[in-house]
């Protein structure tokens, strides 16, 4: 915890003064020509305030200037004045055409980037022909295969666009991606993006169909990767650490980043373990979030934990580059907010929650759509959610003033409160002994269960309103409700064909050399699971096969049950 030194007067007027000088430096460099912006009334915005004077020296220590430590204000000199969040969408449907199809419409509609949602016969670890037809693609898009992948990001300039990969462990749609990218040419040192389900130690706790290996082959796993993009995949964001999972379980918001903090502490030790260098490492470490409609609850979060993360960079591994300490997250309206009753009204549900993620100075944000709650969403919502952000950015103008809550007498004290909070759970989680060993032993399950039950107890009896669910509830006719159809049976027929054909076409010496490789390399302490992956997919081995072949090495995904 960073400990607040007690300066005199003078010293904290020339201290403010020397960290505005740097700060507006570094900010006319990023920034380049800078905009003029006016609110409706042609009041002048400038892109920062702060008190020109502060005798106690709280400023200073406690909030400091964007780009600079603590980082309370945000990670970069200009943050969303000079550049906005990435507006990127989770889109999964049926086949890879059909994502492909969908995900263009969604790029001309303003997103700037990917995300891919795989079916859940995928999350499984099963390949499609190993699943009932009727089964498939209603969740998410079927990809099975090299070609599959580079079926759905045809025409899409893999090089120029970041792309995330909701790839759990052993994450064998990235080693798909780079197949592809490499048979059309580019460089890996050009591919951008996230794998956003890298977190294995949320899938155990919290998301258990996700979690395919056991704990201790997943951790292998994860650390081979990291160490195969660090060399190979320099710019790839190897690691997410997934608040969202632990709050969407039933984590208070204080808890869910708490606990999140404490899963990316387990994982830097293990690199550190690893011999890796934390200034190196630590630049790959992203989050993801979930944001709640607790609005200044969620703002605070996200201010507070950005705060303690740049002070655990420095304090307990050592990190000097201040690139290693900056907090990049991604967050995601929450989809536990929604509500089948009335969904029209998550619109609001959503802009609030995307207000929220946008104060709290996020870098990436996915918007849901309204009928998130029923179904995959359908296009004309996708859309919906696209353009809530662009109103926000562009006509509600939230972009012009870095860190426009900063200073609330409301929003200081209540950040100040979470950090509380938030240190709290870091410390309980420590005494267990750290992450890893406080989900062995079920510690954390219990928490997020006590906390789910309080605030369920509170719904049920009205303490907590729910428009539509326990108020101003009104008569609704179910059917009306939107739904999407799911995929033509046929469709995912030929999709189970086109599979089967590839197995029957390949170069079945070349495929068999490549998984006998894999089980050694997985049965051995040497060689690099990951890369190993690589050539497996190269040789045309499937995800289910390549999943397959490492359950049985590294032990299956059993999450612990508690009581």
């Amino acid at each position: 915890m960073n400990v607040v030194k007690k300066v005199t007067p003078a010293d904290s007027d020339k201290s403010t003064a020397e960290d505005a000088k740097s700060w507006q430096a570094n900010y006319d460099k990023m920034i380049g020509q800078d905009r003029t912006t006016r609110n409706r009334s042609g009041v002048a915005i400038e892109p920062l305030y702060y008190p020109e004077n502060d005798p106690e020296g709280d400023y200073a220590q406690k909030l400091g200037f964007p780009g600079d430590g603590p980082t309370t204000r945000g990670i970069y000199p200009t943050m969303h004045r000079g550049r906005t969040w990435t507006q990127r969408q989770l889109i999964g449907l049926g086949r890879p055409e059909d994502f492909n199809e969908r995900i263009k419409n969604i790029l001309r509609s303003g997103a700037s980037a990917l995300s891919i949602i795989p079916c859940n016969s995928v999350y499984r670890g099963l390949d499609c022909d190993d699943v009932e037809p009727e089964l498939l693609g209603t969740c998410g898009t079927v990809i099975n295969s090299e070609e599959d992948m580079d079926i759905s990001l045809r025409d899409i300039p893999i090089d120029e666009i970041s792309i995330g990969l909701n790839d759990p462990s052993p994450f064998t749609m990235l080693a798909q991606m780079l197949v592809v990218a490499e048979r059309r040419g580019i460089p890996w040192t050009k591919v951008t993006g996230t794998s956003n389900q890298s977190d294995y130690i949320s899938h155990f706790v919290a998301n258990h169909m996700f979690y395919r290996l056991s704990l201790p082959g997943a951790r292998r796993v994860l650390l081979d990767t990291m160490t195969y993009c660090a060399e190979h995949v320099p710019n790839w964001n190897g690691l997410s650490v997934v608040g969202q999972h632990m709050q969407q379980a039933g984590a208070t918001p204080a808890q869910a980043m708490g606990l999140t903090l404490s899963t990316a502490i387990q994982y830097a030790k293990d690199c550190q373990e690893r011999s890796m260098d934390p200034d190196k490492f630590l630049q790959r470490f992203t989050f993801f979030f979930d944001i709640s409609v607790s609005f200044f609850e969620e703002v605070a979060k996200f201010r507070a934990g950005r705060r303690i993360w740049n002070n655990l960079c420095k304090e307990r591994f050592g990190a000097t580059d201040p690139k290693a300490m900056r907090f990049k997250f991604h967050g995601q309206t929450s989809g536990c907010d929604l509500t089948r009753q009335q969904p029209l009204n998550n619109i609001a549900r959503v802009t609030v929650q995307a207000m929220a993620g946008i104060f709290g100075g996020l870098q990436s944000l996915h918007t849901d759509g309204y009928d998130e709650v029923l179904s995959t969403p359908s296009e004309d919502s996708a859309k919906i959610a696209i353009s809530t952000q662009n109103i926000l950015k562009h006509e509600a103008h939230l972009v012009d003033v870095i860190d426009p809550l900063g200073g609330s007498y409301y929003v200081e004290s209540l950040t100040d409160a979470m950090e509380e909070e938030i240190l709290k759970v870091i410390a309980q989680i420590d005494a267990e002994g750290g992450m890893y060993k406080a989900v062995e032993s079920g510690f954390v399950q219990h928490m997020i269960g006590a906390s789910a039950l309080e605030f369920q107890d509170q719904v049920d009896s009205g303490e907590q309103i729910v428009v539509g669910v326990n108020a101003y509830q009104e008569e609704e006719d179910a059917a009306s409700r939107p739904v999407l159809e799911r995929p033509a049976k046929e469709d995912m027929e030929a999709q189970i064909a086109r599979l089967t054909k590839n197995k029957a076409d390949r170069d079945q010496a070349a495929f068999e050399k490549a998984m006998v490789n894999l089980r050694e390399v997985a049965q051995s302490e040497d060689g690099n699971i990951f890369g190993a992956e690589i050539d497996a997919v190269r040789a045309g081995a499937s995800q289910g096969e390549i999943i397959a072949l490492l359950r049985e090495e590294l032990g299956f995904g059993h999450p612990l049950v508690v009581a």
